[in-house]
Order: structure tokens, then C-alpha cells, then sequence
């Protein structure tokens, strides 16, 4: 037929293309013969403003985003403080319309969520800032989407949890400003939270849950206690790590459909240059900064090392370690960490995260051993005479070298897990499949049986 001469003119064959009539909307359709490899990658950039005093800019960003009337939402520890009396005398004297959200609790789950979304719905309002951590972040995100789209929480939770609905378009402008160093929510499209309905952590993926612009100031970390700053500075180590040792991105199959890549491409070269990063600068200053609240430069580069592991593990994806967490952030809320007192018992983020990163890494040093004994030479760790099938090992103990020094549990033992739990916490880290599918190598329900093990004690 006449279009497979044009094809073969313009050298279209070596796709294989094969072209398929519909009869009914007599539209033209292009579809792969076979299967091939992946050898495509995307390059998701992120509107970030970094530096000491950049909150005070903050209504200048809320006005060249189109913002009149914003719904605040806030860590209600900060409300009072007074880089937050600033950031709302600005927003005053400029003539912006402010409402604050302060209802968010450590952890969001789906009844806070949506809480949060009613609120949205019932203000008109035409723009959303968020001032917090991770979970401050992450709640405004959520209820930006049910605010704007609607629908249950389940209806857009990864599967197989939840129906994993893809988010139909755009969201309401949001400004989101991290004020601990450690989630890297403020460059991601990612949403974690409690799903009360089936008792488990997940999680919400979506293009269209990015704030729009970053705001990442390190002064605000300043007065943290140094449990929270060993709790979130692992949280931006295991980010980093993660994506980097996650399988590469020329180990999925290329969509038949470019708008069906996955927002989790694995590892990439552009990424790789962040996530390492990120732990050269983690390995360095991480301690100094749990050890010297005075310490000033170890708080900013650590503030820093955490927006660039955002940036890479938004496109690069987590795994196992994460994998593993949601069952443990869930199961139990009998241990209280340092730092986190003034909360009910439960294991902050990157503590339940960095509690299964050396057993974690053990099991999958044996698949790119190279990369794993660069992440330990990026720590600090002197590999030059390391064997390669000991690269897992290198890399479990320079965290648990680190885990000590910090001051971190000794696994998930300490938390108040015992074998008898590893059933019911295999069963929900296997029903993470999205973060398990960046693995850089398979793991069935029994492997993460056996991890969960090794994670009980380490020292």
C-alpha cells in the first residue's frame, strides 16, 4: 500500500514498524513487531531555590506563580516560630490572602488526607505552600490532588494496594519548602502514607504531584534535635544509595507507547552524577552534623545532599530498603526515638527505612558489585583492595559503622519486632511492588523473609 512505500522511503523499517487500520475512527496506529530494550531515558528537571534566607522570598514566589489566596499548610511545632512570623508578615504586607492548615500529623494517613483535601475544597483558593517535612509536604500534595480531582485515596495508591488510577491533569500551583533535611519531598511526585483501610504504608506516583518550586533553606534546620537529624540525614543517604545501585534503566522493556514510560525509569547517568553526590557530601557530613548542633556547615551540606538525592530518586526510584519500611513504619508503634518525644510512639521514616539498608544491601551487592563498592568509597571506606564478592558486606558494614556512631537502634529488634513478626511484615514489604520492581535483582516474598531476619540485630 502506498503509506508502506512512504515508510520505507523515510527509513522507518528499523522499528519494525507495522501500521494498523481502524476501520471505525480510520485513524492510523504504529506499533512494535517485537519487543525491544530500553534506550530511553528522560531528564526531569525541578524549579529549586537553595540557600540561607530563601524562605523570605517566599511571597515573591507565590506572586510570579499566579497565587492571591494560599492555603498554608504547616508543622504546627513551627507555627510559632520566627522564621514563620516573617514568611506570614511578608505575605501581609504584599496583600496575599493566607489560611493556615496545621492539622498534619507526623506519618499522614488516609483519614488526615483527606481531612486536609476539605479543607482546600472549601477555601477557593488558587495556590498551596507547604512548610515542613516530608509528611507536612506530602499531605498537601494529597490534598491538592483530592481537592482538585477527587475520588478516595485507594483509587490513586500504587498497586496492588490501591487501584493505581492515574492522575487525570494539573494540580492547584504549589510552593513546597522543606524544613529538615532528609525526605527530598519538595522534588518529588511522590505521595507516602498510612492506608488505614488495609492497615500498610504506600505510596502515590505522579508527574503531577511535583511542587512546582522548591524552596530549600538550611537555617531552618538549625534547631533540630540530633535524633531528627540522624533520622532524616539516613533517609537521604538510603535515597541516594538506592537509586543508585537500582537496576539501570536499559533493563525494562521500551513502551510500545511513549506516554506509557514509567515515572520510575531506574538508574541513569544524569541521575547517577546526584546520587552520588549525595553521598559523598552524606558520608561526610553526617555525623558531624548528628554530633554539633553548632555545626553550621554540616547542617547545610547535608540540607543540600538531601535535594539532590530527591532529584535523583524521583526519576531513578527506591527499592528494597523502602520496600521493607512500610510494613515496619506500620506494624507496631511501641518505640520512640530520639528527637521525636513530644510524639506517640512510632519509627520515623528513615529510621524504619535505614534499619533493612545492610541487610538490604548484602542481598544485592552480588548484582552490580561495582556500583556497590563505589557508594562505599563515596562514604570514605578505602576499597582499593576489595574483592568484588564482598562488596555487599563493604557497603552493610560501612552503614552499621554509621548506624553505631549515630546512635540509631540495633535493628528491627529494638523497635520491638522478634521472629515471630517476619510473616506479617514479608507480607506487606512484598506488597510494594512499585519499588520493588527498581531492584537490581528479583525478590520473592521468602527473600524478604530472610531479610527481614537479618535486619533483626546487627551488632
Amino acid at each position: 500500500m502506498w503509506y508502506l512505500n512512504i515508510l520505507h522511503f523515510l527509513n522507518l523499517t528499523d522499528f519494525e514498524v507495522k501500521i494498523i487500520k481502524n476501520k471505525r475512527n480510520r485513524m492510523y496506529k504504529f506499533a512494535d513487531q517485537k519487543q525491544e530494550k530500553e534506550t530511553v531515558f528522560t531528564i526531569k528537571t525541578q524549579d529549586v531555590k537553595f540557600g540561607v534566607g530563601a524562605l523570605r522570598e517566599l511571597w515573591s514566589d507565590a506572586r510570579s506563580l499566579g497565587m492571591n489566596r494560599i492555603a498554608l499548610f504547616l508543622d504546627s511545632n513551627i507555627q510559632a516560630s520566627s522564621p514563620i512570623t516573617l514568611i506570614l508578615e511578608s505575605f501581609q504586607s504584599t496583600g496575599l490572602e493566607v489560611d493556615i492548615y496545621d492539622a498534619v500529623v507526623c506519618e499522614p494517613n488516609s483519614s488526615s488526607c483527606m481531612a486536609a483535601a476539605d479543607f482546600v475544597k472549601q477555601g477557593e483558593y488558587d495556590g498551596i505552600v507547604s512548610i515542613g517535612g516530608g509528611s507536612v509536604m506530602d499531605t498537601a500534595k494529597a490534598a491538592n490532588l483530592l481537592s482538585c480531582h477527587g475520588g478516595e485515596i485507594l483509587d490513586y495508591v500504587n498497586a496492588p494496594i490501591g487501584l493505581a488510577k492515574k492522575v487525570p491533569g494539573p494540580l492547584l500551583p504549589h510552593i513546597a519548602c522543606s524544613t529538615t533535611s532528609g525526605t527530598g519531598a519538595e522534588t518529588t511526585g511522590i505521595v507516602v502514607l498510612d492506608i488505614e483501610e488495609v492497615g500498610l504504608k504506600s505510596g502515590i506516583s505522579s508527574p503531577h504531584l511535583k511542587p512546582n518550586h522548591a524552596i530549600v533553606d538550611p537555617e531552618t534546620t538549625l534547631t533540630l534535635p540530633s535524633g531528627v537529624i540522624a533520622s532524616t540525614g539516613f533517609d537521604v543517604l538510603t535515597h541516594a544509595v538506592e537509586s543508585y545501585v537500582a537496576r539501570p534503566y536499559t533493563s525494562s522493556d521500551r513502551p510500545l507507547n511513549p506516554s506509557l514510560r514509567m515515572g520510575y525509569q531506574g538508574a541513569t547517568p544524569y541521575n547517577d552524577i546526584g546520587a552520588l553526590a549525595a553521598i559523598r557530601i552524606g558520608g561526610k557530613y553526617l555525623l558531624r552534623a548528628v554530633k554539633d548542633d553548632q555545626d553550621e556547615e554540616a547542617r547545610y551540606q547535608l540540607m543540600f545532599a538531601a535535594t539532590l538525592a530527591g532529584l535523583a530518586f524521583n526519576s531513578a526510584g527506591v527499592h528494597i530498603p523502602h520496600a521493607m519500611s512500610y510494613s515496619v513504619a506500620t506494624l507496631k508503634h511501641e518505640y520512640t526515638a530520639h528527637g521525636y518525644e513530644n510524639l506517640p510512639p512510632m519509627a520515623p521514616h528513615g529510621i524504619s527505612v535505614v534499619l533493612n539498608a545492610p541487610a538490604a544491601f548484602r542481598f544485592t551487592g552480588p548484582t552490580n558489585p561495582e556500583r556497590h563498592l563505589e557508594v562505599a568509597q563515596a562514604m570514605g571506606i578505602d576499597t582499593r583492595d576489595a574483592k568484588l564478592e564482598d562488596a555487599g558486606m563493604i557497603l552493610a558494614d560501612c552503614f552499621i559503622d554509621l548506624m553505631k556512631k549515630t546512635g540509631l537502634p540495633n535493628g528491627l529488634g529494638a523497635l520491638g519486632y522478634s521472629e515471630q513478626d517476619i510473616p506479617a511484615l514479608a507480607e506487606g514489604g512484598f506488597a510494594q511492588q512499585r519499588p520493588l520492581s527498581m531492584s537490581p535483582c528479583a525478590v520473592s516474598e521468602e527473600d524478604l523473609k530472610n531479610l527481614y531476619k537479618d535486619a533483626l540485630q546487627y551488632w
